[in-house]
């Protein structure tokens, strides 16, 4: 089992920026794919950015791609979203997940995770 623990959300005004974090517990973390997603009222949950193991390949929406950068420090079992140039659309409830090794073809996937978070909201004033 794998506890995931997402922190860092709030209101913010347009333009501003966030950093969220997820901090792991339980099984070993440092293997583990995390993704982060997010998901709107009356929306369906969408992916947001995703990392493999090591923090090397990376992957992003396109609408985030460019202000949004995901990192991960497997010392602190810590795997982090910086949000820049956030905008009122960024606004949502995000999740941080957990899975074993993806292809570049599940990374997208919600059903390609097995752990989620609980979630934290952030609000993005226009």
């Amino acid at each position: 089992q794998v506890q995931l623990v997402e922190s860092g959300g709030g209101l913010v005004q347009a333009g501003g920026s966030l950093r969220l974090s997820c901090a792991a517990s339980g099984r070993t973390f440092s293997w583990n794919a995390m993704g982060w997603f997010r998901q709107a009222p009356g929306k369906e949950r969408e992916f947001v950015a995703a990392s493999n193991w090591s923090g090397g390949t990376t992957y992003y929406a396109d609408s985030v791609k460019g202000r949004f950068t995901i990192s991960r420090d497997n010392a602190k079992n810590t795997v982090y979203l910086q949000m820049n140039s956030l905008k009122p659309e960024d606004t949502a409830v995000y999740y941080c997940a957990a899975s074993e090794p993806l292809t570049r073809a599940q990374v997208m996937g919600v059903t390609s995770y097995n752990y989620w978070g609980q979630g934290t909201q952030v609000s993005v004033s226009s």
